[in-house]
């Protein structure tokens, strides 16, 4: 993984300075500590911060093609570069490095944008064609990787993280309500957006032209398609287990590709337990795997992490996380995030990336992807029950079916409250909402924008979310089953978003680490997308094939264990006497009125009890609405008070570390 930055000019526009550039990049070393790369003509200036993984020796970016005419900044990795880079010599074409990123260069010259769909890989691309001057930006499939943009006059900018578009200096950073306001209903903003006016994203499995002139063109270049194959429609669960399990090996072998050693995460869990296996099989050197491990028994599943890793063969490493290891690390989670969280879990997989870090490992793998790809959620499970109710309405019995969701609810009686059944019946004859089953979520999330303050939370436009969605819903989704219109939901609302972003990309990179998810390669998808219903949810038993798989392959307390949803301290650790003091200073009221974003007295009010009851909150609501505050002041902080501080820190750091000036044609025609 790397960071990427540039500046395309207009047609009558100066060119982006080197000293730009070099700010830019400076803002998000921290994704490339090994190196600078630029590139720079009358028109474009691109800039890349390299984190060496494949083809350590001579692989400084931008990298062009023979006749220097397409140049490329890019972050990722690609899988299979090894099968393309042979189809491309075949076809004529020459390299110079051993690198990934220069079979993407060949591949766009022999396919144009036809290319972007032969990468398996996970990659964010800023390409420079000079004889067309067209600048292509381009996101992989599942929106794994981050790529923003903003017009600035008559510039525009790109970069991995929106922080570079700051410190450039081009892009002013100021928060746009209506998107704030959706972090607080939908944990994250549309996948097309960021929290900041005027900075977009681009949207996963999008590529997007921007001509000479800086218009914009915008075409998807893959969508799913999770109809189930018919030809799959009798497969019996052995034989879909067969299937997935070859192709996650491939998905595995094909991650397992790098110049350096590569580790995996266990979390206890069935995903993780399953990549861990299976890439024990494939590689029988020593493989080091990580796990977090928390103070508070209520969250900590550390035996089963050693379980596994026992069973499998890894080495092993963990780290403790307590409520003061959040505290220090949650600062940190939200300067790399750029996002306000309405939940902590993104800090203690921060402090796993930085032991992985610690452990000279630079790439681990990941189960991230199969609950979305397999029906592994209990969103899944709650949809079904409550469309089940809706067709008798009046039904008793019907609602019950919940306890078995949240056994909770039955040990405590809940089942039977008139409450209980209430909050799930809400909106459950609307079976028609293309949303239907993350209504409740959503609705639960947004009571949390009650501590914002009144503008924005005047701007809140929840339709605007579902439009934003609903724009990108892949062809033909009106005729999947219940399941299949969830699950891509989940994937294109929360996984690619959230997921993929707070609790993914950042934190990782926040300590130049790489993560791999094998359950999202390509083939593994289309596979899933194929499979019938019926192999992945059969009745309430989740994720059927995939624990068929694990079967084979691990003790039976892990492939029997329910989902067990990753979550981590909240208002406990934040509240209270423990409480850090950043807590008072950033709810002082001092502080709350000077950046204006949330209600004053609402804040005051909630922490007050909150401290009073050492972070002990009546619901998951109230503590949701506190992290979320906090985390939203300590952005504005970032990004309105300390931004030129860190800046001319970072660009020092800069300075310190190695420069390739790749090329410069600042006599080109500006035309």
């Amino acid at each position: 993984m790397c960071g990427v930055a540039g500046v395309l000019a207009g047609p009558r526009a100066e060119p982006a300075g080197l000293d730009e550039l070099k700010r830019m990049i400076a803002m998000i070393g921290h994704r490339g500590p090994d190196g600078y790369g630029f590139y720079r003509d009358g028109r474009i200036g691109l800039a890349h911060a390299r984190l060496s993984i494949v083809g350590l020796a001579g692989g400084f970016q931008p990298i062009h093609n023979e006749e220097r005419t397409l140049w490329i900044t890019f972050n990722g990795e690609i899988f299979n570069h090894v099968e393309l880079r042979r189809d491309l010599e075949a076809r004529g074409h020459r390299f110079y490095t051993r690198t990934d990123t220069e079979v993407i260069v060949h591949a766009f010259e022999e396919y144009g944008p036809a290319a972007w769909a032969k990468l398996n890989g996970q990659f964010a691309i800023g390409l420079w064609d000079a004889v067309k001057r067209e600048l292509w930006l381009v996101r992989d499939r599942l929106g794994i990787l981050p790529l923003f943009y903003a017009r600035s006059g008559d510039h525009l900018a790109f970069a991995s993280e929106a922080k570079a578009l700051f410190g450039g200096g081009r892009v002013e950073p100021r928060f746009d309500a209506a998107r704030l306001a959706q972090v607080f209903t939908h944990w994250s903003v549309a996948p097309q957006g960021s929290v900041f006016a005027g900075v977009q994203s681009v949207p996963p499995a999008t590529a997007i032209r921007i001509d000479a002139d800086l218009r914009l063109h915008e075409a998807r270049y893959w969508e799913p398609d999770m109809a189930g194959d018919p030809a799959l429609s009798r497969i019996t669960l052995d034989e879909a287990a067969d299937r997935l399990e070859e192709k996650l090996l491939d998905a595995i072998r094909l991650r397992l590709r790098a110049d350096v050693p590569v580790g995996v995460y266990i979390s206890g869990g069935l995903d993780s337990s399953v990549i861990a296996a299976l890439a024990r099989k494939l590689d029988t050197t020593q493989m080091h795997s990580f796990g977090v491990r928390f103070a508070d028994n209520a969250f900590d599943e550390t035996p089963q992490q050693r379980l596994v890793a026992g069973h499998v063969g890894t080495e092993h490493h963990d780290i403790l996380c307590t409520a003061e290891d959040i505290q220090a690390a949650l600062p940190d989670v939200i300067w790399h995030g750029e996002s306000p969280l309405v939940r902590t879990a993104p800090a203690p997989l921060f402090l796993l990336s930085r032991l992985v870090r610690d452990s000279g490992i630079r790439v681990v793998l990941s189960g991230e992807g199969a609950d979305e790809w397999l029906a592994g959620y209990d969103i899944f499970k709650e949809d079904k029950v409550r469309r089940f109710w809706a067709r008798q309405p009046h039904s008793t019995a019907r609602p019950k079916l919940l306890s078995r969701i949240h056994p909770y609810a039955a040990t405590s009686g809940q089942k039977d409250s008139p409450l209980w059944q209430a909050f799930w019946k809400r909106g459950m004859t609307e079976t028609d909402d293309p949303f239907y089953a993350h209504r409740i979520r959503w609705q639960n999330t947004a009571w949390t924008q009650r501590l914002l303050a009144p503008d924005v939370r005047s701007a809140a436009n929840a339709q605007a979310f579902d439009e934003a969605v609903a724009v990108h819903l892949p062809a033909g989704w009106s005729r999947w089953s219940p399941l299949a219109r969830t699950q891509w939901t989940e994937i294109a609302a929360f996984m690619s978003p959230y997921l993929l972003t707070s609790q993914g990309d950042r934190v990782a990179m926040a300590n130049s680490i790489e993560v791999r998810y094998p359950f999202l390669d390509p083939e593994v998808d289309d596979l899933c997308a194929a499979l019938p219903d019926r192999v992945k949810m059969l009745g309430l038993r989740d994720k059927l094939a995939l624990r068929r798989v694990a079967s084979r392959l691990l003790p039976a307390e892990i492939f029997h264990r329910p989902k067990r949803p990753y979550r981590a301290p909240m208002t406990t650790a934040l509240f209270g006497a423990q409480a850090p003091a950043y807590v008072q200073d950033l709810l002082s009221e001092e502080s709350l009125n000077r950046y204006g974003l949330v209600d004053a007295a609402g804040v005051a009010a909630l922490a007050a009890k909150a401290h009073r009851t050492d972070g002990r909150m009546a619901g998951e609501r109230e503590e949701m609405a506190l992290v979320g505050v906090l985390t939203l002041q300590m952005l504005a902080r970032n990004v309105l008070d300390e931004l030129p501080g860190r800046a001319s820190t970072l660009r020092a750091r800069l300075d310190a570390t190695p420069i390739h000036i790749l090329e410069e044609h600042l006599d080109s025609a500006a035309a």
